[in-house]
């Protein structure tokens, strides 16, 4: 067998900014603010978490044992990606005296749903856009799924709108308990 000749990459001949290069500035930035939603929704629900756990009603024989569950439910509303936080906030809200949002189920599968496109925003290789600036990303689900969605700066923003109005309807989950949502200026009582 004949010995390869070994071969580098000359950087000094590649564009400026490769390899993200043949995208406009607008689409990284529309990018980067959608991901940044994504990420507030996830520090929303973890502090809905907090407060449905917090605001819990427990009897006599049940609160020590309580106690020492909330320390990780906490530390996993912390540390926690989006799949995981949602399911714990399911719970929560289910568990609780105080919540009367019916549609609580229907809340925890939108999110769901949105976290598949959070995946695919935040872990995807990001081909050329096409001559209407629709980009289609490189990316298989852990389930062998391929992405065939083209993104583009209007539906990076019609996502990020879409991920924020279910931050709002977690947020509203708690203020409907007469509870402030932690960290709002909001009407309601402060868990202490």
């Amino acid at each position: 067998m004949k010995k390869a000749c070994p071969s580098y990459i000359d950087r000094n001949r590649l564009p400026v900014l490769y390899p993200t290069h043949t995208h406009a500035g607008a689409f990284w930035e529309q990018l980067g603010r959608t991901i940044g939603t994504f990420g507030f929704l996830e520090e929303v629900l973890g502090k809905a978490i907090f407060t449905f756990t917090a605001i819990r009603e427990y009897g006599e024989n049940e609160i020590e044992d309580a106690y020492r569950a909330w320390l990780p439910k906490l530390k996993g509303a912390l540390s926690d990606q989006l799949y995981p936080l949602v399911k714990s906030y399911g719970s929560a809200v289910k568990e609780s005296q105080l919540s009367t949002d019916e549609s609580i189920d229907e809340l925890v599968l939108a999110i769901e749903a949105a976290a598949k496109v959070r995946n695919i925003l935040c872990h995807a290789s990001w081909r050329v856009p096409d001559a209407e600036g629709k980009s289609l990303p490189f990316f298989v689900s852990y389930k062998n799924e391929v992405c065939e969605t083209k993104f583009d700066i209007a539906s990076l923003r019609q996502i990020q709108d879409h991920v924020r109005e279910l931050a709002f309807a977690v947020m509203d989950s708690v203020a409907q308990t007469g509870y402030a949502f932690p960290g709002s200026i909001g009407i309601g009582d402060k868990i202490v």
